[in-house]
């Protein structure tokens, strides 16, 4: 699953200075041709201390066009990175469409650091390492190519490399008690960096191994690999485009719903009296205050995920929330078609972006489901990309639930009469009528296609940890106290589960 360059290979510098100035042109060619593709390029530089790694991304940056290069370095994770679920700091990070981002620590350095310094086990590293394997599964299933080097260095040669560093005036700076320390585990991160690049080493985001004695070697080698592996990512897409173009799609069938309907069970006929809803709107309000002042004491975070029926409600059920709440401890986050800047990431890169830190509530008004919902019904997204967002939905909500984060998500329901009346209702209230556009009629001739669409979503993302809360909405008193009841039993819950990251 990995290449391994040849060990102990050195070129002369003669050669080396012979061979550049070609590699660096077909390197700048590509990175021209990447500029109009659909993906984007990431590159980690990874390896042993002393292997070279700054010295080889310092010439990756001399080759290529910096204009469309990012090169991101990671060290220990600042206060706000700690808030928040590990893999945040990266997706933050990741380049857009066309472009190259350069990783220099990457989301493999902080789980071998603990497993050298045995703060974790065997069997937490390898649950980690399957954490990593879907992050970079979810990248490269939208097209991303991951170029992963590993410069490797023996024993000897890191001991050597150290001492060259501190006998020379400018650059025994380079050389930290760190560096040191990590000589004398040498033995215990090679075993473990062995098993770690044995089991993350796949077909399409496989290691090199290089050998980083010569950095003449290892910065030629790297960058011959990433010109090799470009062309061929970029020659693959084009096959899959003239592939696709060539094959005429069949006119969809009509949707039928052919299973039980979860939606349909629900009752839509609950009801509050206008007294009974001001009474206990305003006990869970207060009740509402109360908790998130000790979620945000305690660093406690919160998500809450809105999606329903245009006009289900959702405006009106977010207000009765953020009224109790210190408008310092949210951010209501409305989700409307993807922006030019959006298109160029994965799809969750926008959800990822505004993950809450710890004691603070993001409130999604729409969400990532939109996916497997709009997407899917109105043929944005194809049936392979709406079919694997259901697990990676799941895992980036797992992301969250792990860290500690509350997750909690409402579907507001409301039939299509009750629908129909409200549109009705809005055209002719003056500050509601931009509510309203031809689009909202539009999708209720599709209602059975978002049904099963729905359905669907409802019974492959609802988990323990992140459940859906179906809300039954004809009537808005009702559907507000019962997610206002819903939320402040869940952080009461909540509270009295110890987080597992002292951050979340």
């Amino acid at each position: 699953m990995f290449e391994i360059a040849e060990l102990g290979h050195h070129i002369k510098k003669s050669d080396f200075n012979r061979q550049v100035p070609e590699l660096r042109t077909e390197l700048l060619m590509l990175q021209n041709q990447l500029r109009s593709c659909d993906f984007p390029v990431i590159v980690l530089i990874s390896g042993v201390d002393g292997g070279g790694k700054g010295e080889v991304i310092n010439l990756l940056n001399e080759w290529l066009d910096t204009r469309y290069l990012r090169t991101n370095a990671f060290s220990e994770p600042s206060d706000e990175e700690r808030e928040r679920p590990v893999f945040w700091r990266f997706w933050r990070t990741f380049p857009p469409k066309g472009q190259v981002g350069i990783y220099v620590g990457s989301w493999y350095s902080d789980p071998l650091s603990r497993r050298v310094y045995q703060k974790i086990n065997d069997a937490q590293l390898n649950v980690e390492l399957c954490h990593i394997k879907q992050l970079e599964k979810e990248l490269t299933d939208d097209g991303a190519l991951i170029i992963k080097c590993w410069l490797h260095l023996e024993k000897g040669a890191q001991k050597q490399r150290i001492k060259s560093l501190e006998k020379n005036p400018d650059t025994s700076w380079k050389v930290t008690k760190r560096d040191k320390k990590h000589l004398k585990m040498y033995d215990d991160f090679i075993e473990i960096s062995e098993n770690v690049l044995l089991k993350t080493s796949t077909v399409n985001s496989p290691w090199l191994i290089v050998d980083g004695s010569d950095v003449h070697y290892s910065s030629l080698r790297v960058g011959q690999h990433i010109s090799e592996r470009l062309t061929a990512h970029i020659g693959q897409q084009r096959l899959q485009e003239n592939t696709q173009k060539a094959i005429i799609s069949p006119s969809p069938k009509p949707v039928k719903l052919t299973q039980q309907s979860i939606l349909n069970s629900l009752d839509l006929s609950l009801s509050l009296n206008k007294k009974d809803y001001l009474k206990q709107l305003a006990y869970y309000q207060g009740k509402l205050n109360k908790l998130s002042r000790e979620f945000r004491e305690q660093k406690r975070s919160v998500l809450l995920v809105f999606e329903g029926w245009d006009a289900g409600g959702k405006g009106g059920a977010i207000r009765r929330i953020t009224q109790a709440i210190d408008a310092r401890s949210y951010q209501v986050i409305p989700v409307a078609a993807p922006t030019d800047e959006e298109k160029q990431q994965h799809y969750l890169w926008r959800f990822w972006r505004h993950v809450p830190r710890a004691g603070m509530t993001t409130i999604y008004d729409r969400s990532w489901y939109g996916r497997v919902l709009v997407e899917r019904v109105e043929n944005f997204a194809s049936k392979a990309e709406w079919q694997r967002a259901y697990s990676e939905i799941v895992n980036f909500e797992e992301a969250l639930t792990t860290h500690g984060t509350l997750v909690l998500k409402f579907w507001l329901h409301v039939d299509k009469d009750e629908q129909l009346r409200r549109f009705k209702e809005r055209e002719q209230i003056s500050y509601k009528k931009h509510k309203i556009t031809e689009e909202d009629y539009r999708n209720r001739e599709k209602w059975d296609d978002y049904e099963l669409a729905i359905n669907e979503m409802i019974s492959r993302t609802s988990t323990k940890t992140a459940p859906w809360v179906l809300v039954e909405g004809n009537d808005k008193y009702y559907a507000r106290i019962k997610i206002l009841k819903t939320l402040c039993a869940s952080m009461e819950l909540h509270n009295k589960i110890k987080p597992d990251n002292p951050g979340g």
